[in-house]
């Protein structure tokens, strides 16, 4: 008979589920938007996950992309979400 031996040990930590800002399971029609920093393949991830989220939620989904990852997001690109979006996804790809 084989046994493993689990290296991890118990942690002190209570843990605490992970929740969303916004449940979009319960809020048909939310705008998600989608902010990509410019890293090959940034654009193509985000479009994947647009594309997941259309299958499980009703949502409309904006995308944007930065263009450069060692900068910010400008301040009209932030403000174009802000005002349309209720939930951002910011991503990278490499």
């Amino acid at each position: 008979m084989i046994e493993f031996h689990d290296p991890r040990s118990p942690t002190q930590v209570a843990i605490s589920p992970y929740t969303l800002g916004i449940d979009l399971e319960h809020s048909p029609g939310v705008t998600v938007g989608l902010l990509a920093n410019g890293f090959p393949d940034s654009v193509a991830f985000l479009e994947a996950v647009a594309d997941a989220l259309r299958e499980r939620v009703d949502v409309e989904v904006r995308h944007w992309n930065k263009g450069n990852a060692s900068v910010p997001a400008s301040p009209e690109i932030l403000d174009e979400i802000r005002t349309s979006c209720k939930a951002v996804v910011a991503a990278y790809g490499h």
